[in-house]
């Protein structure tokens, strides 16, 4: 096993352990909704870790709605009920990292989502966004270079052009792991690159017309290898 994947292993316990000594802590404490928990230093000093791994822990329990963060203030409880925090800490914890095919499935979902409302609340500068990934894009392609992330940019602007803050968190969450592991599980063949500067301009002129339907249509036509990858060629 390489060593960077043990690293991430043993970080990934040790912030579970945090997460869970957190929980435990405020059970023990009876915390109700905004009562403020210790410090990261005393927390650190308490658990045993550094303060970056008591930090980490705290962020990712905020991306869970189950603390809140104030500034020169300190770190509090969320306001939710201590029966759902537990349940939710238990679910956090014992959340295991999503299988590629996963992570294309629910990308797939995404897209279509975001590219159909793009269509609809696309602004003249979102335009002007997604107009500009699209020519890097294809720049980079004719020129036979690697254009990966001019890609990942491309539909990341579509994403925000959705005007909806949720769906552009996930996928900024979920698009860059795809997009740089297609190689790595062969989802595309060579002459994808060139097939998808069509694609994404179909897609662009679908968002500029304001065509929410066609947006979805083309979207889905320029998923095809993710559909058969994920579907065996069966839509669903």
């Amino acid at each position: 096993m390489k060593l960077e994947v043990i690293t991430q292993i043993e970080n990934k316990e040790i912030q579970n352990s945090i997460i869970s000594k957190i929980r435990d802590f405020i059970n023990l404490k009876n915390l109700e909704p905004g009562e403020k928990l210790p410090s990261e230093r005393m927390l650190s000093e308490k658990f045993e870790v550094t303060r970056s791994n008591v930090r980490e822990a705290i962020q990712k329990l905020e991306f869970y709605g189950l603390l809140k963060s104030i500034p020169q203030s300190g770190t509090f409880v969320a306001n939710i009920g201590v029966t759902a925090m537990n349940g939710m800490i238990d679910d956090i914890v014992s959340l295991e990292k999503p299988d590629f095919k996963s992570l294309v499935e629910t990308r797939i979902l995404l897209e279509l989502k975001t590219a159909g409302l793009a269509a609809t609340r696309r602004s003249k500068k979102d335009l002007e966004q997604i107009k500009e990934a699209l020519d890097a894009y294809s720049k980079k392609v004719l020129e036979g270079k690697n254009a990966v992330q001019e890609d990942l940019l491309f539909h990341l602007s579509i994403a925000k052009a959705s005007g909806n803050s949720t769906l552009n968190t996930l996928m900024l969450i979920i698009t860059p792991e795809i997009i740089t592991n297609f190689a790595k599980y062969h989802v595309c063949d060579e002459n994808q690159a060139h097939l998808a500067i069509q694609e994404h301009l179909d897609v662009y002129k679908a968002i500029e017309s304001q065509n929410p339907k066609f947006a979805k249509q083309k979207m889905k036509d320029h998923f095809k290898a993710l559909y058969q990858y994920c579907y065996n060629g069966k839509e669903e």
